[in-house]
Parts: C-alpha cells; structure tokens; sequence
C-alpha cells in the first residue's frame, strides 16, 4: 500500500473525508509529487473494501481543491501546481475566520445542500424575495433550535438577518433611542463601539475579569441611567472569557430588577462541546439574542439568527432589517435550516471545534512563558504584551505576511487610552498548521528575543 494512505485508519471523519485528506497531506508533505498518478478509483476502492463511490467521492473533492487532475482513461494525476504555496486568503485582517481544516465537510455539505433544495418542488420561493422577517420555515426552525436550548420561542419571535452584524445594527435601531446609554465591557466588540457612533448612543465601559463582564458593575451602571448591556458570553471577542453559570444567572437578576435591555451576541456559543445555557434562558423577556453562523461554520453565509423579547419587538427588528439589507441571502437561510434538520448543522461546528482544539494545542508550548488567554474550544487569543514589546502596530505588520491575523488592543477598548498594550491573535483562516507553528515562533522571537 501507498505510504500516503498509511493513516487512513486514524482520521476520525467519513471514509471518504480521509481519502482526500490523505491526498492534500500526501501532496503537503512531498509523499505525492506533482504529475504522480494517482490508483485507479475501482482498485483503490477494492484495496481499502469500501464502495466505488467513496473513491469517486474523494477523489472529486481533491479535483475541486485543486489538488488533482483528471486525464481520461490515463487516470487521475496530481497536479503540477498543487504542492505551490496557498495565495494569501486571510481575508480581512481585523476579523476572526473560522479555522478551515484541508477538505472540510463545509463545501461538500452546501454542494449537496443546494442541490437538495434546488431539486425539492418548491425552489422557487428561495429564488424571489422573502417576507420580511425571513421565510416561515426558516423562523420555524430557528425557533426550535432556540427551544432545544432551553429558551421558550415562538416563530413569531424570530427574525431572519443577514449577518450578526446586521442583527446588531438593527437591535439597536430598533430598541433604543438616540443619547441612550449602554453598559459594555471596557474592551469590546469593536463592531459594538461603531455602531453606538453611528447611531448616537453612548457606551458606558464597565469592569469586567478573567469571568467576563462583572454584574455589579452592570448594576452601578444601570442606576447612574444605563438602559442596556452588551455581552459575548461565550469566548468573548476579543478577551476569551466565558461567563460561568453563576454568573450568567446574576447577570439576569440584574437585567430584570433594573429593567435593562439585554443584547446577548452569542457568535461563539454553540462552539463549546457542552454549552451553557444562552442568558436568554433567564430573562427572555428582557432578551435579544443572536446566533450567528460566522464564527462556527462560515461567514460567508451571512445568515443570523435573531430571538426578540416577543412578537411586537420582532416585527419592528423585522422592519429596520428590511430597510437596511432587505433580507438574509434566502439560498443560504434556506440551506441552514435544511443543515438544521438533517443534523449537518452539528456536523460541521464539530468539525471546526476539532480543528479550533488542535490550533490551541499547536500554540500553546510556543506561547508558555506569554500572558496569554484562550478559550480550549476557540480559535482566537488574547496576548497582553510585556512592557518591553514592539508596539501593537509593529507586531501586526510584521506578521501579516505570515498570514497571522494580529490587532492592536486598542480597537477593541472604549476608552483607548486606559487601556494596557495587548493583540488579539486569530489563529484561525486558511493558514495550514506549519504556516501557523511558524508565524506564531515569529511571534515569539518579537516578544522573547534570544
């Protein structure tokens, strides 16, 4: 047997995801060279005893990926192009992407997905403009998944955005007045910062710890006027912490005594293998919740899920998003929900959560010694930097080339100038895992030199 096909048995995913894996690893590592032909798909299939369409399976997605080639009855070869390096696709350098393992199961599930529904009878809503709100089906569902986390929702309830930040954007619009006060921890979603600018609100920094935001702090705020709190209680982007049940529970208290709108950004919540109860579960009627898919499948989708107080709420959420985006890409909504309901939609945060555990433990033995913060399921860091470091802005510079994504602390800090040096590191992205073992020495060498 192939010496590239020697650890088949140890790739936890179907047989046809190790194939191609075995592929891409093969050609990574030099086992496979360019113009090398590959078996034959009916004597590959014999050899490894699994169906004929597995092979056919796998070898289409290293053709898709760039990675083989076929040429007739000549067979299937490696191409010649495809041990080149990767181009640079770190997207924008100042957001967190989702790690993208090689021959994920994310462009196969949307292949069969689409396919799926474009096949179904009724394709052709998905192709016209949806009600405002999104599509029934899809509020259907949304509003079940929000159910088996423990918050009572009705359809009614749920609005389809196009995008958490179009969710939050709308939220905002929707619930609160111009001169408005709202209370955030003192380093925050920047997305959060540009928004009550835009909008004119005022965002009241609040203390928050290695636990997350500090409920009594939210409390003082809340009686010096406050009218709103804004959490990522899950890995909060960008300091990681995670507010544990206790506190979660105390944050609702203080939400329904006082009265206060809560905003619950809760893009890494389904992330976790066992994850908490969303604080909606406490104090749903004081509650907006949004459940975006960018950070636990892909941003690309521009899909959110938005759970509103109650109707009355939702309907005017509903109608700040149809002026601002119109609607979610319906294609893309209607394909969450099919992934919803054939179990795909789990399939695919387990995979990343996967890749998200193997990026922290390739890291972690380079950063010892760092004052580093990281949540084990995520796939981002928080580095406060020694006091001899280059400037956030160095740091950045010099390791975008290396495809790391490094910002500066100060973007995410309501009061900029209070703020100690730190980066936020996204170790997620299309970087393969020597290109990131290496740009994270780099980082290294900067703040430990030799």
């Amino acid at each position: 047997m192939q010496s590239w096909l020697d650890h088949l048995a140890d790739h936890p995913g179907p047989k046809y995801l190790a194939i191609a894996d075995a592929i891409e690893q093969g050609v990574r590592t030099g086992t496979l060279r360019p113009g090398e032909r590959l078996p034959p798909q009916r004597e590959l299939a014999t050899m490894l005893g699994v169906d004929l369409t597995t092979v056919t399976r796998a070898y289409g997605l290293a053709r898709e990926a760039g990675m083989i080639e076929g040429a007739g009855r000549l067979g299937s070869y490696v191409r010649n192009s495809a041990g080149l390096p990767p181009a640079d696709v770190t997207g924008d350098a100042g957001m967190i992407m989702p790690p993208q393992p090689g021959f994920a199961l994310l462009g196969d599930a949307i292949h069969r997905g689409l396919a799926a529904l474009l096949r179904a009878g009724g394709q052709s809503p998905l192709l016209q403009y949806q009600p405002t709100g999104g599509a029934l089906r899809d509020r259907q569902e949304a509003a079940s998944a929000y159910v088996a986390r423990g918050v009572a929702t009705g359809a009614d309830q749920v609005v389809i955005a196009a995008g958490g930040q179009n969710a939050l954007h709308a939220i905002m619009a929707a619930s609160l007045r111009p001169g408005d006060r709202i209370a955030a921890p003192r380093i925050t979603y920047p997305g959060l910062i540009a928004i009550a600018r835009q909008l004119a609100f005022e965002i009241v920094p609040v203390a928050a710890d290695a636990g997350g935001i500090d409920p009594d702090a939210v409390q003082a705020a809340a009686a010096a006027g406050a009218k709103a709190v804004y959490v990522v209680p899950t890995n909060d982007n960008p300091t990681t912490a995670t507010l544990d049940l206790e506190r979660r529970l105390w944050l609702a208290a203080i939400v329904r005594r006082h009265g206060l709108t809560l905003i619950e950004d809760d893009a890494y919540g389904l992330l976790p293998a066992r994850p908490l109860p969303p604080l909606a579960a406490f104090v749903p009627e004081r509650s907006w919740h949004i459940a975006s898919v960018s950070k636990i499948i892909s941003p690309a989708l521009r899909v959110a899920h938005v759970r509103a107080p109650d109707a009355a709420t939702a309907a005017r959420l509903a109608a700040d998003i149809h002026a601002t985006a119109v609607m979610a890409p319906p294609l893309n909504a209607a394909l969450v929900t099919h992934w919803l309901r054939d179990d795909s939609f789990a399939d695919l945060i387990a995979q990343l959560r996967t890749e998200g555990i193997a990026r922290q433990r390739l890291v972690a033995p380079l950063l010892h010694g760092l004052d580093a913060a990281a949540h084990p399921e995520g796939y981002h860091l928080w580095l406060r930097l020694p006091g001899d470091a280059p400037r956030p802005a160095e740091i950045s510079a010099r390791l975008r080339p290396l495809g790391l994504s490094v910002v500066a602390g100060e973007r995410f800090a309501i009061e900029p100038a209070a703020m100690a040096p730190a980066v936020r590191i996204s170790i997620g992205g299309a970087i393969g895992h020597d290109r990131l073992k290496g740009a994270v020495s780099a980082l290294r060498a900067l703040l430990r030199p030799a």
